[in-house]
């Protein structure tokens, strides 16, 4: 049976409690880190995907590994709720930002010599539609960038939503390359420069910031899949949440009763705190 997802959002964007919950085809809130499986279709290696960030949007949005069923909600520093730069030429995010589920890239990496981010991994969609944040789309994955982010080795795969109109053209890097001129060149370009504005140094690349080709990207989501299955079988899974209501040798495992009392424990739908007052009302009126 296909599995199919709905987001359900909790209080107002913008704000400290804002989520992004999901639930599946039968109506169980579930773990967008542990629930979704990593493949949408193993036999063609088409992978899930759950979109983050939408293209252009600026609000810093990730799936929250330490909290119980790990929803989507704002990063948070020092207090203050997280919005990436317009580094120019770039407006905000400049492909469909997200993360691959069941992948845990928290081990030392043999290619990198860098320990993994301990986050699911990165992916950036290139296609042509604006993507929803919880949005979970099926991806056919080109290749990846290897960032290493104050010492520690983030994948950044780059992938394209099979639904696409254009989909069939691309089944390599070389294809984006040839057919986005321009595009990936861009790419390094954000991730080198994205935290600058902040305050923090260029970021750093493995391989010369060269973009390794599909299979070496399939290799290693395949391996973060293997780190995956250990974080959720043992009995402590450290600072990250494994909570979880479909893998069922988990120890994590809870029944969607208690999954369903996680989400009734965060601010209603539509009834948060206010937006912010250091919050740049572009950003929030754009979502509006």
């Amino acid at each position: 049976m296909k599995m199919s997802y709905t987001a359900e959002e909790r209080g107002n964007p913008n704000t400290l409690s804002y989520r992004v919950f999901f639930k599946n085809s039968e109506g169980v809130y579930i773990s967008p880190f542990h629930d979704i499986p990593m493949y949408a279709d193993e036999a063609q290696n088409i992978f899930n995907m759950v979109v983050e960030v939408p293209r252009w949007t600026n609000a810093k949005m990730e799936i929250a590994t330490k909290d119980e069923l790990n929803p989507i909600k704002q990063d948070v520093k020092k207090g203050k709720l997280r919005y990436v730069a317009n580094v120019f030429p770039h407006k905000g995010y400049i492909w469909n930002y997200g993360a691959i589920p069941q992948a845990h890239p928290g081990h030392k990496d043999t290619d990198t010599g860098c320990c993994g981010d301990n986050d699911p991994i990165d992916v950036c969609e290139i296609g042509n539609k604006v993507c929803s944040i919880g949005e979970v789309i099926k991806v056919k994955v080109l290749g990846t960038l290897a960032m290493i982010d104050e010492g520690e080795t983030d994948w950044k795969v780059i992938a394209i939503n099979v639904e696409d109109p254009e989909a069939n053209a691309f089944n390599s890097i070389d294809d984006v390359r040839r057919l986005k001129p321009g595009y990936l060149e861009a790419t390094v370009d954000w991730f080198r420069r994205y935290k600058v504005p902040d305050g923090k140094p260029e970021n750093q690349f493995a391989f010369n910031g060269e973009f390794k080709d599909k299979d070496f990207a399939i290799s290693i989501i395949k391996s973060t899949n293997d780190y995956w299955k250990a974080l959720v079988s043992k009995k402590s899974g450290g600072e990250l949440n494994c909570t979880n209501t479909c893998v069922f040798y988990s120890p994590f495992l809870c029944t969607k009763e208690a999954a369903q009392a996680v989400v009734d424990a965060t601010s209603p739908c539509g009834i948060a705190d206010p937006v912010p007052s250091d919050v740049d009302k572009m950003y929030y009126y754009e979502k509006k």
